[in-house]
Formats: C-alpha cells, structure tokens, sequence
C-alpha cells in the first residue's frame, strides 16, 4: 500500500470531521479518567474514527518528519509520542471488544483494518525522512544530557525503526509490507475461526444421565447452552481454549470423556468439513521465516527474541530442556499412580488423555482426602474478589477498590471499580469481566483502555478478562481454584497497569519484553495459598463460615499434585512454539500435524497421555496472539515470581512495606529501565531456578 498523500489527508480529516461529529472516538471522553463511553459507542463508529485517525498521524508524522528544525528529543521523540490520539482511543475499545465482546459486524471490521493498520504501521516506521532524525538524535545521544527514562525512549524509538525494516532497501521494505498485510490477515483470520471453534466443538449430548459426576448446576448451565443454541431438550458442553478440558475431571462417562477430548484436540483440523486452521498455520510460519531473512536473521525466534530476556532462542529451549529430566520422571509417577487407581477399580483399558485428569483427581482426593465439590462452595467469586484479591492488593500496597455504578459498560456482567491509594489519591479505574459468552475468546488476560502518562495527563483504566462458566440464574458463582489463581494472576497484570508512573505513553505499565511481562503477574498467584488471605476469603457461600483448618491443609498440601503433568503440557507446547519458529524458509512442512509429532519426538515429549496444552491448530498464543516464539515466557517469568516471592517471605511477607518495595522497583517503572535490572533493584540480585522447582514440587535430583 502506497503512503497517503498530505493533500489526501487534510481531505480525509476535514470530510470525516463534518460526518462525524458525534463520533465519540473524536475527541477524549468525558467520563472520569477519560473511560470509553459505551453507551455513545456503536459499530459504525470505528472505520470512520480509524479512517480519521489513521490520517491525523500521518499529518502529525508528516510535519515531525518535515521540519526545518534540527531534531531535538523534544521535536522528534517526544512529538511522536503525541500523536495518534484518535486512532489510539478506537483502537484501543475496539481491540478489547473483538476478544471480550464481538460479533459478526466487530469481525468484518477487524478483517477489513488489521492489513490497513499493519500498512499504517510501516508507513511512519518506514519513512526514511523521519528515520534520519531519530538516528541522528539516537548517534549523539550520549551529548544530549538525557536522563533514565529519556534515554530509554530514544533507545525504543530507535529499535522500533530498525527492527521494522528502515535500514533495508526500497524493494526490500516493499516486501516487507506485503508481508505484515499478509500476516495480520492471517492473524485476524486465525483468531475469528477460533472463535468459531468454540461452537462448531461443542459436544451434544442427548441425555441428562450421561453427566453423571457433573453437579446440579452444571447440568442446568448445559441445558441452558444447548437451549440458547436451538437445541432445547438437549445438553451442550462448551470447548475452553486449552486441550484439557476443566469437565474431564468430573464425568464418569468414559465415552463422553472421549469424545470431549477429541472435540478439543482435533479442532481445527477440518474434519467432518470444519474449520481448517492447518494452511493459515503453515502460511504464517512461512511469512515469518521470510520476514526473520530479510531482516538478516536465521529464523525469526532469533529475530523475536532479540528484544526479550532471554535474547535467543538457544537461551529459551536450553531453560526448557533443562526442566524436561525431572519433569518427565515427576510425570512417570503420576503416571504409575493414575494406573494403580484404574487397576483399583477395575479399569483394564490402557491409559489414554481423556483418562488422566478424571483418575487424577480420584488420586488427589485419596492423597489429600480433597473433593473438588467439597472446596468450590468456599470460593465464591464475589467472595473471593473482595475478600481475597482486592484484600490482598490492600495489604499489600494499601489500595481500595470502591465500586461505580455510574461508569456505562460493554456487557451486563462487567463491573467497574475506582482505585485509590491509602492518602485518597486516585489510581484510576479497574474493570472486572470475569464470565464466559459465545461473543468472548478463551483464556484469560489484561488490556488497557487508557494507558497511564504523565506527558498526556493521563491515569490508568484497565480490565481484567476470564472465562468462568456463569451460572444459571439465581445461583452463586462457585468457581475452582484454578480460576481464583488465575485471578489473582490478572490482577498482577492490572496493578502492573494501574501503578505505572512514567512520562511516556509507550513505556507505560506492561510495556515490556513478553519473558518479563509475567513476572508482576504469576507472583502475585502465590498469595491465594497464603494463609492469612485463604482465611480471609475461602468461606462458605452459605453460612459465611471459615474453611476448617484440616481443609485448608489438605487444599494448601494438594496445590503441588499433578505438577508433572501441569509442566509437562506447558514445556511441551513451549518447545512447539520454538520449533515452528526456528525453521527457515527452505525448511517449511507441508504437513503440520507431522511436523508437530516430530517436533514432540525430538525433545522426548511424545507421550500421548500428556499432548501438549495447544497444538499447532488452535495455539492462539502464537498465531493470533502476541506470543510467536515466546510461550515459554511464562516458566521464564515463573523463575522470577518464585523467586522474589520466596525472597519477600524472608522479609516478612504480606507487608506494606514489601507492597511498596515492590510497586517502586518494578510495578511502577513500566518499560523505562532494563528488566533484568529492575529485578535486582528489587531482589538485590539474579533469580535462581530452586524455588520454581520448590513451586512446582519438582525436585532436579529425586523429581519430588
């Protein structure tokens, strides 16, 4: 796509101002802290709001670029990070609802923008004119008497540039844009059939008896899915994004087992005429590599990490070997422990995937005399919001969240709440959006809508998303603890957002590499074993009483079980990433579920009760997500967590005064100091491995 001309641009401005002048992306809201204003906010109001906005930074970009003046920081560097307003307040809501709320009409959109945003992209970091004042100013920036955070942007600024292609040649940059068209196609693509997934694998089931181990409630939630999707007098078990799947330890219908494990390891495979993800897979791999040569690198995990913690992926498959001995041999005796179970009760058949986790659990429960429905009616999510998570952030850095009732939302089940620090100060706004919906993709993460910067004015408004089966109506939402986890851990990456303090737009809160990004969050995890905050929010739903000590020993002593297991799936779909992205373009498969086989073989990982927690057809991480050849970095962040949570028990705990270590070293510096020295300001030093192997109960030398 050629660069729009100014003349075009003041055109396209001046036409969509006068058509729009309702268009609330227009101009900043008027809500507290500048919060999107859905109630304002309808479909039709994006393209125009892109349209615009896209050519007011290019009018911005065009006059840095054009200046008579010498290029200054203040002239080049600090001017780009004023510009886009418009674009970045659409993109913004609009990036938010095609993964927590779309539909037909958001999809078309987000197929039509994502190539002409990624053309947008490469027109401002393509511009040769504007790339010579940033590399003059990024030449002599030793004599430009810049301070830490100054110093950092210049720095960003610069790679932004270079890793984008402006050193290569004009053919070169051509390519290179019929590239990034092409792969967020195929990424905007990937992500809608996924989407799309969810419904086509949902598996029917004709009656109420094939349920059986499933409670009251879930039965009810199931008929009430199979009803909303025309098939009333029937029952209907959604697919989560995940290979395992959350029933699997409940139904003791082994053919059912079967057959919900199947819907989910064999999506998007077009099988029985569905969605086929295996030629978009291969097309994006084959992009990558070729984008990953241009720019002079080997693969493009070479390229995508240069960027990251761990610098290569020689220094991220190493870690991941490296935990594969004691893994396996944790995994062997789970193994070993699920078939004396089966032997037990008299099962004969072999061990296969969609037995692991029901005979698991049945372990798990002689092991710790634990019953999953026994601890659910002690995790209550509203209980567990206030009472666990938001006492916890109190604690720990003496925050209160009030709620706001007055704030409009994009969905009914979406709450909002202000943030405040201990003096009454603002913070800015958290919105929690924790229930599943046909309209929201799997998994579980944070966004912003507003990020934090002190140049713009502006305070945070952030939103954690899950997935949780809502239940029917006028029950409780009794939820499991890997949901109360997961929680925890999206509140980490809120605080992250919430107490950023920084100058700059783009160094502000999560702005940092994906192997890093983890860490603030994955800590904060821990604290919902803690026994001081358990107490204070694992109560009965009913009675309000307290879960009785003996239980809260057994959950406490069973968090560690099934651990082999946990990594196994997670190293194995780590090692995947990696291989996808460590090929060249001569060496691209024409068989994905051949290559992802081999790839398992290799590392010693082919072990068929255990498949990898993605595989290749619906890995979202990585083929629409931000994760390509950076799924391992949440172990590599879980190396952190544990580590500095290990380290603040030393120190006392759950204190403000760790709260406030923590929060000044790291929650708050965003993207503007190395990450690596941002744990040692914390931590005094670099992070070992032990206390991981301690946090997943695996042992390097006896696999305990």
């Amino acid at each position: 796509m050629k660069p729009i001309t100014l003349s075009l641009m003041l055109l396209m401005s001046t036409v969509a101002g006068a058509q729009n002048a309702d268009n609330p992306f227009f101009r900043p809201s008027a809500l507290p802290y500048e919060a999107p204003d859905f109630n304002a906010i309808r479909v039709e109001h994006f393209i125009p709001a892109f349209e615009a906005g896209m050519a007011e930074q290019l009018r911005e970009i065009d006059l840095i670029a054009k200046q008579a003046a010498a290029p200054t920081f203040e002239n080049t560097i600090v001017a780009m990070e004023k510009t886009g307003a418009v674009l970045g307040r659409a993109q913004r809501v609009f990036g938010n609802l095609t993964g927590s709320h779309t539909n037909p009409e958001l999809q078309k959109i987000q197929v039509e923008m994502s190539p002409r945003f990624a053309a947008h992209s490469d027109n401002i970091y393509l511009n040769p004119v504007l790339f010579a004042r940033v590399r003059e100013l990024h030449e002599k920036r030793e004599q430009l008497g810049l301070n830490e955070e100054q110093a950092e942007l210049l720095r960003s600024y610069h790679q932004r540039f270079t890793r984008a292609g402006a050193l290569l040649t004009e053919a070169q940059k051509d390519r290179i844009r019929a590239i990034n068209a092409e792969s967020s196609a195929l990424t905007t693509q990937f992500a809608n059939n996924l989407l799309a997934l969810n419904r086509e694998r949902a598996v029917r089931v004709e009656t109420a008896g094939e349920l059986d181990g499933l409670t009251p409630a879930q039965i009810a939630a199931a008929a009430k899915l199979a009803a909303d999707r025309g098939h009333s007098g029937t029952f209907m078990l959604s697919i989560t994004n995940t290979t395992r799947q959350p029933v699997l330890t409940q139904l003791t219908n082994r053919a059912l087992r079967q057959r919900v494990w199947e819907a989910s390891a064999y999506r998007g495979l077009g099988r029985n005429g569905g969605i086929d993800n295996q030629e978009l897979v291969l097309k994006l791999v084959r992009l990558r590599a070729e984008r990953a040569r241009l720019m002079g690198y080997d693969n493009w995990a070479a390229f995508a990490l240069e960027t990251s913690m761990a610098k290569t992926p020689e220094a991220a498959t190493a870690m991941l070997r490296d935990l594969v001995t004691p893994v396996l041999t944790n995994s062997k005796r789970e193994a070993d422990a699920i078939r004396e179970m089966m032997r037990r009760e008299g099962q004969t058949h072999a061990l296969e995937a969609w037995d692991w986790e029901y005979y698991a659990e049945k372990v798990r429960a002689a092991l710790y005399d634990l019953d999953d429905a026994e601890v659910r009616p002690y995790f209550e999510l509203n209980r567990v919001l206030h009472d666990g998570v938001f006492h916890t952030m109190n604690r720990l850095f003496g925050v209160s969240f009030k709620k706001r009732t007055d704030i409009p939302v994009y969905h009914p089940d979406v709450e909002v709440y202000e943030v405040f620090n201990e003096d009454g100060s603002a913070i800015g706004l958290f919105y929690a959006d924790y229930f599943a919906r046909d309209s929201k993709r799997g998994g579980a993460w944070m966004s912003s809508f507003v990020t934090q910067s002190e140049l713009l004015n502006q305070l945070p408004v952030v939103v954690n998303v899950m997935n949780i089966p809502k239940p029917v109506e006028g029950e409780p939402a009794l939820i499991s603890f890997d949901h109360v986890s997961t929680m925890f851990h999206e509140m980490g990456h809120g605080v992250h957002g919430m107490f950023s303090k920084v100058v700059y737009p783009s160094l502000s809160g999560t702005a940092v590499s994906r192997d890093y990004v983890e860490f603030p969050s994955t800590f904060q995890e821990d604290w919902a074993i803690h026994p001081e905050v358990l107490a204070n929010y694992a109560r009965h739903y009913r009675t309000g009483e307290m879960m009785p000590k003996e239980l809260l020993d057994r959950l406490i002593a069973a968090n560690s079980f099934n651990q082999g297991f946990d990594t196994q799936e997670y190293v194995s779909a780590s090692l995947l990433d990696l291989e996808w992205h460590t090929l060249t373009p001569e060496s691209i498969p024409t068989d994905m579920a051949a290559f992802e086989q081999a790839a398992l073989v290799k590392h010693g990982m082919d072990v068929s009760y255990i498949p990898p927690r993605y595989k290749s057809a619906y890995f979202a991480h990585i083929f629409s997500g931000g994760y390509s050849a950076s799924y391992y970095a949440y172990i590599w962040s879980e190396v952190l967590a544990a580590d500095a949570f290990a380290y603040m028990q030393t120190r006392g705990g759950l204190t403000r005064e760790n709260g406030a270590h923590l929060r000044r070293t790291v929650l708050q510096k965003g993207g503007t100091r190395d990450t690596m020295q941002q744990y040692r300001d914390f931590r005094g030093q670099d992070p070992t491995v032990d206390a991981l192997l301690r946090r997943r109960g695996l042992n390097p030398e006896t696999g305990n």
